[in-house]
């Protein structure tokens, strides 16, 4: 039986625009000093969304160098020698989303579609383990459960996209950011990011090519979507004729436009929206803000 995706809304027929601000400050209980930091907070264009604008902003004024990094990922770094207390890092983006297309080629696709040798060097990285997604024996068995009757990558990515869906809590209690795949799969609960990591890693041991992609989920005023208002994490998986198309287990569905994607890798390591290390206190408060909303 075919399991179906989740229904897009009339609404997103002809795409949207959406506005994100991100802000988070770090407050510490004394000055701290060699302040070295990595951000992932500002989108490329990717298919199906364009970049309309973005501004990266951080206090205490510093210089901010921005390059791509391996994945072509839009990348800041920045450093903080002198004392400080506090430390808001702040972006804000507007894009422009297409309608989501699945082409008939692309859910027909199989794993012979794979064999064109410039599709292969395109897809290695990602079949292969990472530092929080491996390809444990019991990962591999549940993949070969969930995928044996379904000929076509497209319905295989959907029947495990589905399972983790229907059988996962999510509860932003019981994992961190550095949860390896193994515990969430093992727990069968977590948040996003867990979401995301097990359906990777069921697709990779399989040998379907999959990545992780962080972003922002635009909820509505329905409010009907686990992760909006927050960072969120989803899977992409490689379909030959479309490309990468974002499945996202947290809500059963495909990302369509109300996705908002900043970066893709093998890992939440990847593409931590920020990611980095100092000298001095130990205790640090942490406050994050985010608000996605659409633009007329």
């Amino acid at each position: 039986m075919e399991v179906p995706a989740s229904p897009v809304p009339d609404s997103l027929a002809c795409g949207m625009k959406l506005s994100i601000v991100h802000r988070t400050v770090f407050t510490y209980a004394g000055p701290v000093t060699d302040s070295l930091n990595t951000l992932h907070l500002e989108p490329r264009t990717f298919p199906f969304q364009q970049t309309l604008g973005a501004l990266v902003k951080v206090l205490p004024a510093t210089r901010v160098r921005r390059f791509t990094d391996l994945f072509q990922n839009v990348t800041h770094h920045f450093e903080l020698i002198q004392p400080h207390t506090r430390l808001e890092v702040e972006s804000h983006i507007r894009v422009r989303n297409l309608p989501l297309e699945v082409s008939a080629e692309s859910k027909a696709a199989t794993f012979d579609d794979y064999r064109d040798p410039s599709i292969r060097e395109r897809i290695w990285p990602f079949l292969q383990e990472s530092h929080l997604v491996s390809k444990h024996v019991d990962i591999w068995r549940q993949a070969v459960d969930l995928t044996r009757e379904r000929p076509t990558l497209f319905d295989q990515s959907l029947s495990i996209m589905h399972w983790i869906h229907q059988t996962f809590v999510y509860d932003i209690c019981s994992t961190t950011s550095s949860t390896h795949l193994e515990e969430a799969f093992a727990l069968r609960r977590g948040v996003c990011q867990d979401y995301a990591h097990v359906m990777i890693g069921l697709c990779r041991a399989i040998g379907i090519p999959a990545r992780y992609a962080s972003g922002y989920l635009y909820n509505g005023p329905r409010d009907t979507l686990v992760g909006a208002q927050a960072s969120h994490a989803w899977c992409e998986i490689y379909l030959p004729g479309s490309g990468w198309i974002g499945f996202d287990p947290t809500n059963g569905t495909l990302a369509d436009a109300r996705y908002a994607k900043i970066a893709v890798g093998r890992d939440y390591d990847d593409v931590a929206p920020i990611k980095g290390n100092y000298r001095g206190s130990g205790y640090c408060h942490l406050q994050v803000h985010v608000e996605v909303s659409k633009l007329d």
